[in-house]
C-alpha cells in the first residue's frame, strides 16, 4: 500500500515538473505582422529590435555580406540579411537547441518547439506546400522540411525527427537544396 502511494505521489511529481520544463515565451512580434499574421516587409533592422526589445548584433561573413541577428530572452534566434539602407527583406527564426522554451507570436502563428508538421501540411495546403524528409547529413537528420510560396516569398519550415518546428525561414529565393 505504502509502495502504491509512493509511485502515485512520484508519477504527479514527474508530470508536474514536465510540465514546467517547457516554459511557453512569447516572440513579440505583433508590430511586425498582419492582420493575416504573415511578416511584413521590408523592414529595418532598427524595427525589428524594438519589436523584440533587444539591440542588433551586425556581423559580416567571409564574401562582406552584412547580417544581423537579435537574441531576446525569450531563446528565439532571429537573423537575416541587411540589404541597402538597413532594410531587412528576408528572415530567420530559430530556437538554440539547448532551450526547451516553445516561442510562440511567430508568423501565421507558428510556435517553434510547438507546432508539428502535421498541423503545418493542413494549414499551408492552400499555398500547395511541399514536404521533403531530411538526410542524415542535415542539422536535423530524420526530421522535415515543408516550403511554400506566399506572394513573393517562400516560407521554408524544418522539424526535428519528433516533427516538432524549429526553424523557420521566410525568403524572396528558394534556397537550395542540401541548405537546410
Amino acid at each position: 500500500m505504502i509502495t502504491k502511494n509512493l509511485n502515485v505521489i512520484l508519477i504527479l511529481f514527474f508530470q508536474m515538473m514536465s510540465l514546467t520544463a517547457f516554459s511557453q515565451k512569447k516572440a513579440e512580434l505583433n508590430s511586425l505582422l498582419d492582420k493575416n499574421n504573415e511578416f511584413v516587409f521590408p523592414q529595418t533592422a532598427s524595427k525589428i529590435s524594438k519589436a523584440l526589445n533587444t539591440k542588433t548584433v551586425y556581423y559580416e561573413d567571409a564574401n562582406d555580406e552584412k547580417y544581423a541577428k537579435w537574441l531576446p530572452k525569450s531563446g528565439l534566434e532571429v537573423y537575416c540579411s541587411i540589404g541597402n539602407d538597413d532594410l531587412v527583406n528576408e528572415i530567420f527564426f530559430d530556437v538554440a537547441d539547448d532551450k526547451v522554451s516553445i516561442i510562440e507570436g511567430l508568423p501565421y502563428n507558428l510556435a517553434l518547439n510547438k507546432t508539428t508538421l502535421q498541423e503545418s501540411k493542413t494549414k499551408f495546403k492552400k499555398y500547395n506546400a511541399e514536404h521533403e524528409k531530411l538526410g542524415e547529413d542535415t542539422s536535423f537528420s530524420g526530421g522535415s522540411k515543408l516550403i511554400f510560396k506566399n506572394g513573393k516569398y517562400y516560407t521554408t519550415l524544418i522539424f526535428n525527427n519528433k516533427d516538432l518546428l524549429k526553424f523557420i525561414g521566410i525568403t524572396t529565393e528558394l534556397v537550395p537544396a542540401g541548405a537546410g
